[in-house]
């Protein structure tokens, strides 16, 4: 009996021992799965707080970007409130500059889009104030010939260049333009019978009467100062005061002398009938001292003329 009860004793106790045997085996079995997972976990937190402080690194960066744009932006802003406040007071001073301006531009008559430099051609209708006498047309000294003088009427063309100076007159008269005019003309008179001297042969030598024709003509260039009225019109005016006038003549005279100065004057009218193309008449008197060698060479022009400005 003593010995069945040592064996029931030892058999329960192998039980008992057994039965904690595997009570700690399933709970170290049941604790290792939840470590790993703790420690899964912990791995993830470790990834989120590097993702967190990467996160913030760029979120400081992307700040200080922020900053240094809104900082750049300010200094742009203030670049531009100040070039504006330049740009206001420069058009500030330009306006009060075109104010002081537009008072001198009324008084003097400017007109930046006109011409201040002209070329025209002239011609029309000439006339000598008294026929010529020449050395081959009508001789005193051998009246012996024809002795016929040339006519008083006759033509010419020429061509001149006005050259502007001052558009108000030097300050005297507003929208009144004064113009150096540089001209010259040729005239023509006709032909005439000459003197024994244009005989051929001369008769002089014993020949028959055959005169020779004889062309009569005339030279001139002037330099005179002009002066246009209405600057800025389609329509102006101008006369010449005064001016210094030299002839050549042809046939020279009786003395051989074929140079002759004068006093020029004129009077006109331009019409600006196309941009920079004008036209207009003038008429045109010349004037010297009395006779130069029996020769007396006065005479005026009146006709047209066609120019342009540049």
């Amino acid at each position: 009996m003593i010995n069945l009860l040592k064996k029931v004793k030892i058999a329960s106790a192998c039980t008992t021992g057994v039965l904690f045997a595997t009570l700690a085996s399933t709970q170290v079995m049941a604790h290792d799965p939840a470590a790993d997972r703790i420690r899964m976990l912990e791995e993830r937190l470790q990834a989120i707080q590097v993702e967190l402080e990467r996160v913030k690194s760029e979120s400081s960066k992307a700040a200080q970007k922020v900053n240094v744009i809104e900082q750049t932006t300010s200094q742009t802003v203030q670049k531009i409130d100040t070039t504006v406040k330049k740009v206001d007071a420069i058009e500030k001073s330009n306006t009060a500059i075109q104010q002081s301006i537009n008072p001198l531009k009324e008084r003097v008559g400017m007109d930046v889009t006109e011409k201040q430099r002209k070329l025209f051609f002239r011609g029309g209708f000439a006339h000598m104030m008294e026929r010529r006498d020449g050395s081959s047309i009508r001789s005193d000294v051998a009246p012996v010939g024809a002795q016929e003088r040339s006519g008083e009427n006759g033509w010419y063309a020429g061509a001149g260049l006005d050259w502007g100076l001052t558009r108000d007159l030097f300050g005297l008269m507003p929208k009144t333009t004064l113009f150096a005019e540089l001209m010259f003309e040729y005239k023509e008179f006709g032909t005439a019978q000459g003197n024994a001297l244009a005989n051929n042969p001369t008769i002089l030598a014993g020949g028959a009467l055959n005169p020779r024709g004889v062309t009569v003509s005339q030279f001139s260039l002037s330099a005179s100062p002009k002066i246009k009225f209405f600057e800025g019109s389609k329509i102006r005016p101008w006369i010449i005061p005064m001016g210094l006038a030299i002839h050549v003549v042809s046939p020279t005279t009786e003395s051989i002398t074929y140079l002759a100065p004068g006093v020029h004057f004129g009077a006109g009218v331009d019409w600006n009938f196309y941009k920079d193309f004008f036209i207009g008449i003038d008429g045109r008197y010349n004037v010297t001292a009395g006779k130069m060698d029996g020769v007396r060479i006065d005479g005026m022009t009146a006709g047209g003329y066609i120019g342009v400005g540049f």
